[in-house]
């Protein structure tokens, strides 16, 4: 009874307090806003490249990359949305099917998501990938139209399961007798084109558009945009604001990092009751986000993911930077063996390092060793203190910390 109480008390002050929001969702990723500040040039180039489609065209295919946070899938999306308006009203047969590939995950649910653009009924799980692909086509053919299929975060499938997808693709348009099909690939990973066979890369980049970071200038001009619709007038002070940006601008020129500090700040500004977002919220709204973001994420991981974690801590330790996954895998089993846990395969500890990749923790990529072929390099993506406050509260994995691993007398020749 004293919880429910305790929650009638909180419910009903939350009513009192003062009203800072007028519309939170405008500060949300997803929010397409009506003008993109600082994106005009980027908005020109690529509406010239998919105006071909309104002559009944099939256009180049497209290839977009920047940092996380840089506008590229509200452009995409933006002038998307226009193209198809100007078509409906020419009676050009246009559909677009956007894709983000790591909430798909796989092949399949990649091109379960385009079926479902067609009306193709696709299960969700039990079909053999190159059946989908068969369906996919003849659908699109008999649809007799154009198709664009927006791939966002391209990266992550490639990264996790190759480029086979993007290579049939690419080639789809060789078996199409009554449609055809262009490419938007959008990439966070400026090193994202290394990772491709070249016949998939020069199929893919027939058309690039670079995103680059915004400036604090660029950004305080689109908080300033998104708080007049966002907040009730007078609930942001122009300092407030400056300091968002600065702050955003001086870690990556994030424009959602920015949107999502000042949406954090306006809570932390209305359940104080506070007549206006200031400073002390903009900083208290940062050290949230990061401090959620990170901590939790390594907070709720598995044991065997802390384990691999804690490896490439070890590792980093030692100054080998960027280590191989034979490296890690060598040190993961010595942790098993110290903390009493039944070491995973190399593979699993593969998909391992995958997963920490995806979720910021550990930073991946491929790089050429010339006749020897490809190998992966793993390096922190986070502080070795961030690692070493959150393994110190668990008890399984405190002794970790100090641990010396005998193994990492034989990786000296893979430093760096």
């Amino acid at each position: 009874m004293q919880n429910v109480s305790t929650l009638d008390e909180l419910f009903e002050r939350a009513m009192k307090t003062t009203q800072i929001f007028k519309n939170k969702d405008v500060l949300r990723h997803d929010y397409i806003p009506e003008n993109l500040p600082h994106r005009e040039e980027q908005i020109r180039y690529f509406g010239e490249i998919v105006a071909s489609v309104l002559k009944g065209a099939r256009c180049s295919n497209i290839f977009i990359y920047g940092k996380t946070g840089t506008g590229k899938t509200a452009v995409v999306k933006y002038v998307l949305a226009k193209l198809f308006d100007k078509a409906q009203v020419l009676g050009v047969p246009l559909k677009i099917c956007y894709v983000n590939c790591r909430l798909a995950g796989t092949e399949y649910r990649v091109l379960a998501s385009i079926c479902r653009a067609l009306n193709v009924r696709v299960p969700f799980t039990g079909l053999a990938v190159g059946e989908i692909f068969d369906r996919f086509k003849v659908a699109l053919d008999m649809h007799a139209s154009l198709l664009i299929v927006v791939l966002d975060e391209i990266d992550e499938l490639v990264k996790t399961k190759g480029d086979m997808l993007l290579y049939e693709l690419t080639r789809m348009n060789e078996s199409l007798f009554q449609s055809k099909v262009s490419l938007v690939g959008i990439s966070n990973d400026l090193r994202f084109k290394e990772l491709l066979d070249p016949r998939v890369l020069s199929s893919l980049s027939e058309e690039e558009i670079v995103f680059r970071p915004y400036n604090a200038a660029e950004l305080y001009d689109i908080l300033f945009e998104r708080c007049n619709i966002a907040f009730f007038d007078q609930a942001f002070s122009g300092g407030a604001l400056g300091l968002c940006a600065a702050l955003a601008a001086a870690e990556h020129g994030d424009a959602r990092r920015a949107l999502d500090m000042l949406r954090v700040a306006g809570e932390l500004a209305e359940r104080e009751a506070a007549v206006k977002i200031m400073d002390e919220h903009i900083r208290s709204a940062e050290k949230r986000i990061e401090h959620d973001r990170v901590i939790d994420a390594m907070k709720n991981l598995t044991p065997h993911s802390k384990l691999v974690l804690a490896s490439v801590y070890l590792l980093n330790k030692a100054d080998v930077n960027s280590a191989i996954t034979g490296d890690i895998y060598e040190v993961y089993q010595e942790l098993c063996e110290l903390t009493a846990y039944t070491a995973l395969t190399q593979r699993r500890v593969s998909g391992l390092i995958s997963e920490l990749d995806i979720i910021g923790l550990l930073n991946s990529r491929i790089v050429s060793m010339g006749r020897y072929g490809r190998t992966k390099k793993i390096r922190l993506s986070v502080s070795r203190g961030l690692i070493s406050k959150v393994f110190s509260e668990d008890e399984t994995f405190r002794c970790l910390i100090d641990y010396s691993p005998k193994c990492l007398t034989k990786v000296g020749d893979h430093k760096n």
